[in-house]
C-alpha cells in the first residue's frame, strides 16, 4: 500500500523527526511511501534517501501563500496515487484536506502535534475542515483532550498515537562523560543542566535564563548549555549579558550528538510555554537524566512527579529555580534512581516499534473500513 507524508517543512524539530522515523519505519515495513515537504527542506534528505524514500517540494517561501502549491501537490498525487495521504503540522493539515478530497485519496489523515498551533482562527479553520478526513491524530492524551474542548475535532474522530524513540540511541555511557565535560567547559564540582530545543517562544528560554540568574544568585555551582537555533539567538544574548550569568550559560548551536550531551549532564531541563508531547524529554529519560519540566503539553505523561523529576508550572522563573535547586540539593543516588525510573518509563511505553505498531494498526482499519483491507494484506 502506497502513503504520502506531506509536512509543512523539514527541519530538526520533534514532528519532523516523527514523521521521518515513521516514514524510514514504514518503509522497512514494505510500506510504498513518499515525503512531499511544502518548504525547502532543510534537514533529514540523507536520511530519506538513505532510506529509500522519495522526497519532494512545493517550493514554497515561509509566509507567502501560494495558490500554486495546490496544483504542484495535486500533479504530486496524482503521479504516485497513494492510498492514504497523512499530514503534519498545521498548513500541511489544511492542505492535505483540500488537495486529497481533489484528488481523490482514499484515505485523509491528519496529525496535530501541538496544543497550541496559533490560535482560535486556525482552530477555526481546522474545525471547518474536519470532515474533509477520516481521523485526526495526536501525540498525548491531555492534548487530545483540549482539543476536543476546543471543538477542534469531535472526540470521536481523534486518535492518541504517542512519540516513538529509538531506545539504542540513548545508551548511558559514562565512559565519555569526563572528555565531554571537559569539551563543555564543566569543572568537576559543578552541575550541568542541558536544554535542547529550538530558540523560538514556544520554548520560553527567557524564563529559563531568569531562573539561572536566580541559582546564580543563591550560589549554586551550576552551568547551563543549551542545544539548538532560531531567530531569538541574539535577543537571548543579550539577556544572558544583561542578567550577569555570561559565565554560566552557553548556546551551542544546531547539535547532532544529543546523546553525547546528555552523557555529560547530570540534568535535564524543559522551560516551554506549550506543548505537545516533547522528544527532547523523552531523550533525556531514554539516557537515564533526572528532567525538570514545565506542566505543558503531554509533559504529565513522560515525567512523574518525584519519581522520574519534577514539574512547575509554565512561564514561573521563581517556581523553575526552585525546583532545578530541589534536584541538585538531591544525593547523586537519588538523581541516578530518577533517571533510571525515567528510562524504564520510556522503554515501555514509547519505543519506536511500539508506536509505528499503533499507526501501522490505524492505517489497516481504515483502508479496512474503505474496502481496502484485503489488498493490504496481499
Amino acid at each position: 500500500m502506497k502513503i504520502l507524508y506531506l509536512i509543512t517543512g523539514l527541519a530538526y524539530g520533534g514532528a519532523e523527526t516523527q514523521l521521518v522515523r515513521l516514514a524510514t519505519a514504514l518503509k522497512a515495513r514494505n510500506w510504498r511511501v513518499n515525503v512531499v515537504s511544502m518548504l525547502p527542506p532543510q534537514a533529514f534528505t540523507d536520511e530519506l534517501q538513505a532510506a529509500g524514500i522519495p522526497l519532494a517540494t512545493l517550493n514554497m517561501r515561509r509566509g507567502v501563500p501560494d495558490p500554486r502549491a495546490i496544483v504542484r501537490l495535486l500533479r504530486l498525487i496524482r503521479q504516485s496515487r497513494p492510498h492514504i495521504l497523512t499530514s503534519f503540522m498545521f498548513h500541511a493539515n489544511l492542505l492535505g484536506r483540500i488537495v486529497g478530497r481533489l484528488a481523490g485519496v482514499p484515505i485523509i489523515v491528519s496529525s496535530i502535534r501541538n496544543e497550541n498551533f496559533g490560535g482560535p482562527c486556525r482552530d477555526n479553520v481546522l474545525r471547518l475542515t474536519d470532515w474533509m478526513g477520516e481521523i485526526t491524530t495526536t501525540n498525548s492524551r491531555l492534548a487530545a483532550d483540549k482539543l476536543v474542548r476546543r471543538g477542534v475535532v469531535p472526540g470521536d474522530r481523534i486518535r492518541v498515537i504517542p512519540n516513538g524513540l529509538v531506545l539504542n540511541e540513548f545508551k548511558v555511557n559514562d565512559s565519555n562523560r569526563a572528555g565531554l565535560r571537559q569539551q563543555l567547559g564543566i569543572a568537576e564540582d559543578e552541575f550541568l543542566w542541558l536544554a535542547v530545543g529550538r530558540l523560538e517562544e514556544q520554548k520560553d528560554y527567557p524564563t529559563l535564563l531568569q531562573a539561572f540568574q536566580i541559582l546564580k544568585q543563591g550560589g549554586c555551582k551550576a552551568q547551563l548549555r543549551v542545544a539548538g537555533q532560531g531567530p531569538m539567538l541574539e535577543t537571548l544574548q543579550r539577556q544572558i549579558a544583561d542578567l550577569g550569568i555570561s559565565d554560566r550559560v552557553i548556546f551551542l548551536g544546531l547539535r547532532r550528538d544529543i546523546p553525547l550531551l546528555l552523557d555529560a549532564a547530570d540534568g535535564f531541563v524543559l522551560s516551554s510555554a506549550w506543548e505537545g508531547l516533547p522528544n527532547v524529554v523523552m531523550e533525556a529519560m531514554a539516557a537515564a537524566k533526572p528532567v525538570v519540566a514545565t506542566n505543558v503539553g503531554g509533559v504529565p505523561e513522560l515525567v512523574q512527579e518525584g519519581v522520574t523529576g519534577f514539574m512547575v508550572p509554565p512561564r514561573n522563573a521563581e517556581a523553575l529555580s526552585t525546583a532545578m535547586s530541589k534536584m541538585m540539593a538531591l544525593p547523586e543516588s537519588k538523581r541516578k534512581a530518577m533517571g533510571q525510573s525515567g528510562r524504564a518509563h520510556i522503554e515501555v511505553n514509547y519505543s519506536l516499534e511500539r508506536v509505528v505498531d499503533q499507526w501501522e494498526a490505524l492505517y489497516m482499519e481504515l483502508l479496512g473500513k474503505k474496502g481496502l483491507g484485503k489488498v493490504a494484506e496481499k
